[in-house]
């Protein structure tokens, strides 16, 4: 893991926690952030302690959900919760699968700023554009389908470039289907769990014993953990009655200024 203040892990553990259940695409401010104050990289041994705080988050927001989803998945319980537990389930394997083939071109290539302007722009066109054509009204989350699903599930494999954002493309291809916005929103966090879960274990390889001594590595932990719970209740509160409109014109006015950053330092 690179060298780290306890602040930096701090502020990168927020970026994580937020941007990882907002649409705004965690995984390019991961790479922006640095960038723009010069800090060094935090190298993929850092991403452990940011998926072990998301994680914790998601688990603490959906714990009672997960374990209902699970016991009726499993044991023939409520037909509606049986449904939604294995449309969870095939919903998770595109994006397990994106991971899986495209880790290392993720945390080299993919990881150009220029690149990551241009994908924070042209996801927040499909999100607004979305949100303005299927946003007002539409289908609770036990109204999705199988090919619903899918649809939503094959969306994160473009979300392997940073600046797509695994939720900004799954609460997009869900708008797309027909859900209402908190609706997207709640099935996107639920399909989340099985994601964050698979790329920290994927991950912990990268661990040493000095990694897990370091305060900065705990410090991202728990800023991932208590961001991302915020971050969670926040989003499902504001889309009872708001819009993903705004986080698209965020995109835009970050994705136009790291280009001018990119230009203006040659």
């Amino acid at each position: 893991m690179a060298t780290l203040t306890v602040g930096q892990a701090l502020v990168l553990g927020i970026v994580q926690g937020v941007g990882e259940f907002l649409p705004i695409s965690s995984t390019a401010h991961l790479v922006l952030t640095p960038w723009f104050f010069g800090w060094p990289d935090p190298g993929l041994t850092f991403n452990v302690a940011l998926h072990m705080g998301t994680l914790m988050a998601v688990l603490a927001f959906f714990w009672r959900e997960w374990l209902s989803l699970v016991v009726d998945g499993l044991l023939r319980g409520r037909p509606d919760q049986r449904r939604l537990f294995w449309y969870l389930v095939a919903a998770s394997l595109p994006g397990a699968l994106a991971g899986l083939l495209l880790e290392d071109a993720a945390a080299t290539v993919f990881r150009s700023p220029l690149l990551i302007a241009l994908a924070l722009i042209a996801m927040g066109w499909m999100l607004y554009w979305a949100d303005a054509r299927r946003g007002r009204g539409g289908l609770g989350i036990n109204g999705i389908d199988i090919g619903a699903a899918l649809v939503i599930g094959l969306s994160q494999a473009v979300a392997i470039v940073p600046g797509v954002s695994r939720s900004g493309a799954t609460m997009t291809a869900g708008l797309l289907r027909g859900l209402a916005r908190e609706a997207a929103a709640r099935f996107s966090f639920l399909m989340s769990m099985p994601i964050i879960l698979g790329a920290g274990v994927l991950q912990v390889r990268n661990l040493s014993a000095a990694d897990l001594a370091s305060a900065s590595f705990w410090a991202g932990v728990l800023a991932a953990a208590v961001s991302g719970i915020l971050s969670i209740g926040f989003l499902l509160r504001y889309l009872r009655n708001g819009s993903f409109r705004v986080f698209a014109w965020y995109r835009f006015a970050l994705g136009v200024l790291v280009i001018l950053l990119a230009i203006s330092r040659g």
